[in-house]
Parts: structure tokens; sequence; C-alpha cells
């Protein structure tokens, strides 16, 4: 719904100075503010650390929105109707005179608007400053109306899965489930959004949808990227939980998802939770059977020489932490039984890609298998990023006096409907400001995905499981990782 039927609201925006604030956050808030999507009233209020005049944040946010923001333009008018929005607030977030003054500034808000406003309250900090701010949160009072407090958590939602049982049992003393929204930015991608509506929006492809037609599903997210400047972070994650149990998890779900009885954030989120309880754990001693895990080497990309992952700043030089994972999984279920999902995520690959591949069986008849013809399986792609299309290949004849066959494909492409694409933090953050939770995570959502992987964890960790693969940077990956799909 457009601002004029939106109620007032105060956005708290804790690492307001940090960089997903800058990239992500504040070009979000704007371009929503451009297209009418905000409230009419609204404040934004600013927490960092640094001592900043409000004059030198904004000019801070101007220079970020003008690097990172989809919409390049806009008027200096347009711009002081938003700065005037933005308030910083230097902020200390172990101390509670800031929380105490935090109050202050909200209930003034609310004073000056003759209502009690909505309160979004973002946490972009760091996962350990969680529980110190939702608790100080609710002793400040900050977050008492049900229906008018919402807070969002960024990923990572805990390390394992009994640190996201504890981090939710802790969040659950303090606030309703209704109010917390586990943020993933891949559910706000336009694409992923478009599965629920390919699916089942139209008649032709859900019957098919099942091991009756379906032979595999690949889903791949690729990265030329390494591990940049976080390189003491991600040694301490690695892609199998940077990426597989978030990310892909959640494409994984609107994949295998039974269709939903209303498109409703409850009925939507109970059928991803099935999803994630009928995936076939992996047993510790099949591990190697079924999972592959890399370190890129040195290599190179778009000729410029890459240095490996064990080089990298920040990256203790015997890690064990892989940067790439591919793995096989099973869903028991009537829909799914014996068709195999594979899953596979890198960094310093050949090129980005985030992709979905579903491989439909062989034809079943015999007419065309002769010499002249070879015939390719049915596929649908559907490609997430850097392009967003949907490709359904098919075989046809080819001109001429001789039935031959030839591949064919149809392309649905987004960017040649609209080049103006709303990002994934544009989509969520406006469902949060709306209260619908259809694309956040659910507490029950978060465990399922951490328990399908902890065996994983626990044979790597441990030690016992196969040796580490590697692969060159700017390649494809491992061959191990080919060896798994033939399997």
């Amino acid at each position: 719904m457009k601002n004029n039927d939106k109620k007032p609201t105060s956005i708290v925006v804790f690492g307001a100075t940090g960089d997903l604030a800058k990239r992500k956050l504040f070009p979000a808030f704007f371009n929503l503010f451009l297209e009418g999507w905000l409230p009419e009233e609204f404040e934004i209020l600013s927490l960092g650390r640094t001592e900043q005049t409000q004059e030198e944040f904004r000019n801070y946010i101007l220079e970020n929105i003008r690097t990172f923001s989809r919409i390049q333009k806009f008027s200096q008018e347009q711009w002081n109707n938003f700065s005037e929005k933005i308030k910083f607030i230097r902020f200390d977030i172990t101390q509670e005179e800031s929380f105490i003054r935090l109050k202050n500034e909200l209930d003034t808000i609310d004073v000056n608007l003759g209502i009690r406003s909505n309160r979004l309250f973002y946490l972009s900090v760091a996962p350990s400053f969680i529980e110190t701010v939702s608790n100080s949160l609710k002793n400040a009072g900050l977050t008492e109306n049900v229906d008018q407090d919402r807070m969002i958590i960024e990923k990572p939602f805990g390390y394992d899965k009994a640190s996201a049982v504890a981090l939710n049992k802790l969040l659950s003393q303090t606030f309703k489930e209704e109010q917390i929204y586990r943020i993933d930015h891949y559910l706000g991608k336009e694409n992923v959004q478009n599965i629920l509506a390919f699916r089942f929006g139209n008649t032709i492809f859900e019957p098919l949808w099942n091991n009756n037609y379906i032979d595999s599903v690949q889903i791949t997210v690729a990265e030329t990227v390494g591990v940049e400047d976080r390189g003491g972070y991600y040694d301490g994650s690695g892609a199998l939980r940077d990426m597989i149990q978030n990310h892909l998890m959640q494409i994984l779900c609107m994949i295998a998802m039974e269709a939903p009885a209303a498109f409703e954030s409850s009925e939507i989120r109970d059928r991803k939770v099935d999803v994630l309880k009928s995936v076939r754990r992996i047993n510790l001693e099949d591990i190697g059977h079924y999972t592959v895990r890399a370190q890129y080497t040195e290599g190179e990309i778009d000729g410029k020489k890459k240095a490996g992952y064990l080089e990298e700043p920040g990256v203790n030089p015997n890690s064990n932490t892989e940067t790439y994972v591919a793995m096989k999984f099973y869903i028991d279920n009537e829909r799914w039984r014996g068709v195999p999902f594979y899953m596979r995520t890198g960094k310093r690959m050949q090129e980005k890609k985030s992709s979905i591949v579903i491989s439909f069986k062989d034809v079943p008849c015999t007419t065309f298998r002769d010499d002249l013809n070879m015939l390719f399986p049915n596929k649908l792609v559907i490609n997430i990023q850097p392009e967003m299309d949907v490709r359904l290949s098919f075989m046809t004849k080819k001109p001429g006096l001789d039935m031959k066959l030839k591949p064919a494909e149809m392309v649905f492409d987004y960017f040649e409907c609209s080049s103006e694409t709303p990002e994934a933090y544009e989509t969520l953050l406006l469902d949060a400001l709306d209260g619908d939770s259809t694309l956040f995570m659910r507490s029950d959502q978060v465990e399922e995905a951490w328990d399908v992987i902890s065996n994983i964890q626990t044979a790597w960790e441990s030690g016992n499981s196969p040796k580490m693969d590697t692969y060159a940077a700017g390649s494809a990956g491992p061959a191990a990782a080919d060896d798994l799909l033939k399997r």
C-alpha cells in the first residue's frame, strides 16, 4: 500500500554507520521514499558510535546514495525532504543511558504527532550484541506494543542449531514471535519471489512438479569475489554456514514446498517448515559420499591474478574453512521421494551466477530415438542474478525437409519488462513496515535449517571427514563436485 494508507512510523537503525546501512539500508529507504512507499510521517533515528553533526551524517548518507542507489535521478528538493527525516544519535549499545535517551526521542516524536507511531528497529549489529540490544529495548519499554513494534535481525542467526535455539529462546522471553523479522535478503530478490507465482499461478507446471516428471534439481550460487576484507569473519564461518544454511535452504523451500491454502504468511511459512522437516539428514558415515568441500587457491579472473584463500588478509594460514560446498539432499515425502537436490556455492568462481535448474526426465516414448536425432531433456532454468529470467528448453523440428530435431528455448526476461526492478532490501523493508512476515524466517524454520546441516558441521569440525579439496580461483570448482553430480 502507498504512503497515504500507512501509519506514522519511527525507524531506528542500530549500526547506522556500518557497511550494510551504507550500501543497502539507506539507499533502500530513499528509493521507497521517492516512489511513495514510506508513510507520510516517518523519522529515521540513526544510531552510531562516532561523533558527527547532523549535517555531516546527512552528507555521508547522500554520498552513499549517489554511489549505491538504483535511482540516481532525484531533485535537491526530494533529497532535502528525505534528509529532514534523518536524525543521527551518538549511541553506545552497552550503556543503559543510551536507551533511555532513545526512549525520550521516540516519546517526543509521538507527542509531536499526537499519536503513538509504529516502531521498526533494525539491528544491523554483530550477532554477539543481539542479546544486549533486545534486552535493553525491552527494559526501556520501547517494544511493548505487539501490533506496532517490530524488530529486524540480520543473519547469521546463530552458528549452529544449539545457538539458534538459545537465541530464539532468549528473544521469545522478550518479544512475541510476530514482532521478530529474521531477514534473509535472498528472499527479497524478484525472481526468488517469482517462484511462487510461477508454480501456483499457472496450471501447466504444478501437475509436473513431482518425482513422476522431474529427474533432479540444482541450486547454484556462485560468486567471483573472494572474502575481500571479511577474512577474519569468514574464517570463522565458511560457505556451509554463510550460504547453504540460509540462502540456499530458503530457495530449496520455495522450490519444494506444497501449495499453501492461501497467500498468507503463516500458511507459506508452515509449508516451508514442512519441507525442511522432510529433508533427509545425512548420516555421519555418509558425509563424504554426499558432500564436497574445498578452498580456492591462487588463480586468475578476467586476466587478473587472485590470491588463494590461505593468503587472504585475516585468514589463518592453516585454516580448515571451506570456501566452496557442493552437496546432495533428498526430500522424503510423496512429491519428491527419489529426486536428488544438488546445492553448490563458492567464492572466486569462474562467473557470478545464482540459478535453479529443474531437469525433467527423458521422454518415455521412442518415436525420435534414431541416428538423426539426439534428444535433450526438457529443462526449466530460473536465473536469479545477474540475469533475472525464466528459461524453458524443449525440442522442436529443424526447418527443412528432414525430420530432425533441435533444442529451442522460451525466455521470460525481467529486465525487458522493467529496468527499474526494486532491490531485495526495498521489498523486505516495505514488508516489515507493513507487518507482512511472509518473506521472513520463523524460529522453527531457522532451527530446522540448522538441523539439516548439523551432522555435516560435526563431521567437518571433528576432522573425521574426507580431506579438503581445492580449486583455482576463476575455475568452475573442484572436480569432486562434478563427480558428485555424476553419481
